[in-house]
């Protein structure tokens, strides 16, 4: 076995049963899921509420995509790294892997999208309640940020894929 597979013991012997290393996986893993669960949920709803061309329920959808991306996307964001160093540091993982430094470097870039697309799902909030309140119809303003807001989703599913892959297989990506 490599030295950066290290794993938790077996199923079955003994001291398998809820370990620490078996609790920090599982908040690891959870928080994998509320991510990329989220992320997805996010963007059905926003693409569906969009496409209705209804400025009221965009309104709407946005808000509550923004709120949902503050709850529960934002408190995955800061748990995985916590999680994810206490898991090298109990595990004893080289921090230096290629999976591990991979995994970070996408991290990095994964919130570099993510950040201002939260900024952009409250700017489609508005710019949709400004129209509702109107009566008018979707203006061309949020028909750009739209865009923009669907274009930066692609980095940023991708890359909380990628990162997924990686802490599942642990590759040698890189001798």
């Amino acid at each position: 076995r490599r030295p950066d597979r290290a794993d938790a013991p077996e199923p079955g012997s003994r001291g398998a049963a809820m370990t620490t290393y078996l609790v920090l996986k599982w908040l690891h893993i959870l928080g994998a899921v509320v991510l990329l669960g989220t992320g997805t949920g996010i963007a059905f709803f926003m693409l569906a509420a969009h496409r209705s061309g209804n400025a009221a329920h965009v309104a709407l959808t946005a808000a509550t995509v923004a709120r949902a991306a503050v709850v529960f996307t934002a408190t995955a964001v800061l748990a995985q790294p916590i999680t994810g160093a206490l898991l090298i540091a109990h595990v004893g993982y080289d921090w230096r892997s290629p999976w591990i430094l991979g995994s970070l470097g996408l991290y990095v870039l994964v919130g570099a999208f993510w950040l201002p697309v939260v900024w952009m799902q409250i700017g489609l909030r508005d710019l949709a309640a400004t129209a509702a309140a109107a009566g008018a119809p979707l203006p061309d303003p949020y028909r750009r940020l739209f865009r923009l807001w669907f274009l930066f989703g692609i980095p940023g599913f991708g890359g909380t894929v990628a990162i997924l892959w990686l802490m599942v297989a642990k590759p040698a990506v890189w001798p």
